[in-house]
């Protein structure tokens, strides 16, 4: 279904240019689920998020990575989903242009992957210019390297390094869809800490 909607772009405040686009289907694990997308015609601006059918409460789910086939394991990620590796000190929280999306753990590896990526690349910079952080690029240059390292193999099905994915949604709209997934409640400091990605816009489709 495509409605306008009658409210500003969060992004450049362009009125009557944002288009909403929601699509319900029904995932295994997961159950139906309607998805919405609002993007904006002026600025190109765009977010995606999921609702389950049923309301869910919030939870953890974690999944060990014992072998490749975990790597197809999908991946359902809402804008107020908080995904992490904890063995390696990564983790991913929503912002405020948080998006949701859906992905399996290789396409989660791919997004680490590619924010070290960026982040050696920033350092480089900063060493070749003498930049006033040169020497804290520099000493993090490792680190980051041997990151990349591990998270490449991963990706690539070479789990010599044990790893684990976890998502945490305050809002129990995000899921790891796999037959050995573990899911607990979140704790009370769990959901006083987590953050919960970007404020929902009130949303007046017209008619």
């Amino acid at each position: 279904m495509q409605s306008k909607v009658n409210h500003p772009c969060p992004s450049c405040g362009a009125v009557h240019s944002l288009t909403m686009f929601s699509l319900v289907e029904e995932i295994p694990y997961f159950g139906e689920h309607t998805q919405v997308t609002l993007s904006c015609d002026e600025c190109g601006w765009r977010q995606t998020d999921f609702i389950p059918a049923q309301e869910r409460q919030p939870c953890a789910m974690s999944l060990n990575m014992k072998d490749s086939s975990t790597l197809e394991a999908r991946v359902v990620r809402s804008s107020s989903g908080t995904v992490r590796i904890p063995e390696l000190g990564l983790e991913a929280a929503p912002g405020n242009h948080s998006t949701g999306y859906v992905s399996n753990i290789e396409g989660v590896f791919q997004r680490f992957i590619d924010i070290i990526e960026m982040l050696l690349r920033q350092a480089e910079r900063d060493i070749s210019t003498d930049d006033p952080d040169r020497d804290s690029a520099q000493s993090s240059q490792p680190q980051l390297q041997e990151l990349l390292g591990i998270l490449r193999a991963a990706r690539s099905g070479d789990l010599a390094h044990p790893l684990t994915v976890e998502l945490l949604d305050p809002h129990g709209h995000s899921a790891i869809l796999h037959e050995e997934v573990y899911s607990r409640p979140l704790t009370d400091d769990e959901l006083d800490t987590l953050e919960v990605g970007p404020t929902a816009l009130i949303l007046n489709p017209d008619d």
